[in-house]
This record gives C-alpha cells, sequence and structure tokens, in this order.
C-alpha cells in the first residue's frame, strides 16, 4: 500500500512520510480468530451493519468503535457483548485517491472515553496499545455527551464545505467558517431534546466550556493542550457568534445546479415571483429549533 502521509504525533510542523507500506490485507474473519483487538471505524450510517457482522465474529477479541456515532452508544453496538466494547476518536484522517495512494494526516493525540464509569480492564489495555504508538492520550468520562456535541460540530462545518464544493476552501475563508461555527451552534437544542445537557460556565463565556454537559463528572468542551514544560492548559476562545444569542432563527441554504424547466410548449416558463427561491434548501437547522 502506498503511504503519503503527514506524521504530527511528534512535530507541531509534521514530517512527511512517503512510503509503501506492506500490508496483509483479509477479507473473512472466522469466529476462531486469534486477534486480541479489533478497530471499527466506519461512518456512523454503516455501523448497524458493521455490528451486525461482527457480533458473532468478535471471539474473545475486544472490538474498539473508534469515530462518530450519533445513536445512543449501547444502542449502536448492537448484539456486541458491551464488557468487549472500548470507546475512542482518532483526531487524525485521510483517504485514497484515484491514483491509490493513502493520504492523510496524523495528529498528536487520540481520544478515549467510558460511559460514566472507569476504564475496563480491556480498555486500558487499548490504551496502552495507542500510547506505546506516540500519541498522547485525552480523556473523556461522558463520552456519549462528547460524541454528539462533535457530530454536531461537524454538521455545522460540513455544511459549508458541501455548499462551497470542497471542504478546503472553508478551512481558509473565515464567513465560511463563522457560518459553520453558527449553523452547529443553532443544532444545539437537537442535543438538549436528546437529553444532553449543556450549560454555560459562570466565566470565560468565549471558550469552548461554553458548551458542556451539565452532569456530575462531565467533560468540557474546552479545547485545551499541555504547554510544554508544564502541566498548565492553554484554552483557545472562539469567536461571539458561539455565544451570543442568535438574534433571529436561520436557515443554511445550499443551491444546486437544475435543468432549467420548460413548459408542454417548450418555452421556459415565466420567472418566480418576487420572494420565491429557486434554489433547494437544508432546513435541518430549523427544524432543530
Amino acid at each position: 500500500m502506498d503511504l503519503d502521509l503527514i506524521n504530527a504525533r511528534r512535530r507541531l510542523r509534521g514530517q512527511r512520510v512517503v512510503e509503501r507500506w506492506p500490508v496483509r490485507l483479509s477479507e473473512a474473519l472466522e469466529p476462531d480468530h486469534d486477534f486480541d483487538l479489533i478497530v471499527l471505524s466506519v461512518p456512523h450510517h454503516r455501523l448497524p451493519e458493521a455490528m451486525a457482522f461482527l457480533s458473532p465474529r468478535v471471539g474473545r477479541a475486544t472490538a474498539l468503535v473508534f469515530g462518530n456515532v450519533w445513536a445512543e452508544p449501547l444502542d449502536a453496538i448492537g448484539a456486541l457483548p458491551v464488557d468487549q466494547v472500548a470507546w475512542g476518536f482518532p483526531q487524525s484522517g485521510g483517504g485514497f485517491g484515484a491514483d491509490g495512494v493513502l493520504r492523510g494526516v496524523l495528529l498528536p493525540s487520540v481520544i478515549f472515553g467510558t460511559l460514566g464509569r472507569p476504564p475496563t480492564e480491556r480498555e486500558r489495555a487499548v490504551r496502552q496499545a495507542f500510547g506505546e504508538a506516540g500519541p498522547r492520550l485525552e480523556e473523556r468520562p461522558d463520552f456519549r455527551g462528547w460524541l454528539w456535541v462533535h457530530f454536531v460540530s461537524d454538521a455545522g462545518l460540513l455544511s459549508q464545505g458541501l455548499r462551497s464544493g470542497s471542504l478546503s476552501k472553508p478551512a481558509g475563508a473565515t464567513g465560511d467558517l463563522r457560518e459553520g461555527l453558527l449553523t452547529g451552534r443553532e443544532l444545539l437544542p437537537l442535543l438538549k431534546a436528546r437529553g444532553h445537557g449543556l450549560s454555560a460556565p459562570a466565566k470565560s463565556p468565549r471558550t469552548l466550556g461554553s458548551v458542556r454537559p451539565s452532569s456530575p463528572g462531565g467533560e468540557g468542551r474546552r479545547l485545551a493542550a499541555g504547554a510544554r514544560g508544564g502541566s498548565r492548559l492553554r484554552t483557545m476562545r472562539l469567536p461571539h457568534v458561539l455565544t451570543d444569542p442568535p438574534s433571529a432563527p436561520r436557515r443554511v441554504v445550499i443551491s444546486r445546479p437544475t435543468r432549467a424547466p420548460t413548459t408542454s410548449s417548450g418555452a421556459p416558463p415565466s420567472p418566480a415571483r418576487t420572494g420565491e427561491s429557486t434554489g433547494s434548501s437544508c432546513t435541518s437547522c430549523r427544524s432543530a429549533r
């Protein structure tokens, strides 16, 4: 397998790695396999299918659910034994190009979490394996809440990627980034409706900590990094768009090219009346309110 990666596990700028990786691929998984760890990293909408395949074949291995989850976590694993499941999120990613090369980035940290209890022996073994590979480990005791907040944050930013046609464009455009953050904020009532307690801190309202679970022991959404040479944490401050109350309902409108309609006589129809929209729109943000 051909790799073209940016390895940022130990350097801020990262180190480019271009090499051919000899890897053995298997398309079958027998129930009597001898694997210790199975990493399950699939899109959230493919998770039920993956669980249906893995449940009768997991054997004695630990299954690491390593990606986005929008359903209730314990419902998402299906018939998989709960005591054989570990939870995590990669903080890295990439994909295969048309030339078959795997391109991606390895970031400095990996996130692990539990569902309101201490890690089991299996989960500690998974953390040890990843820690030995170099990345820094981060813990989220309320991993259910963290997954859901991360999901709506992604939805807001990805909506701008869909609008602009590429995820790389919003990253360098302040206006697009602001719109993505606003869209993610307007999805927060959806989290509250699903039972995720959100509260705002009494101080520093413009930090990511302004979105956090209110249950005891819940993890905040504060983005912090260990300062070199000590345990002091730095907190990233965000624009006021995340914390100031919205002045009016918003709607994300994504126009898509359509074939020009014609009448039965073949002539184009009359122009749309004033105030009508000729493009399609995504109204998930309004329905979430």
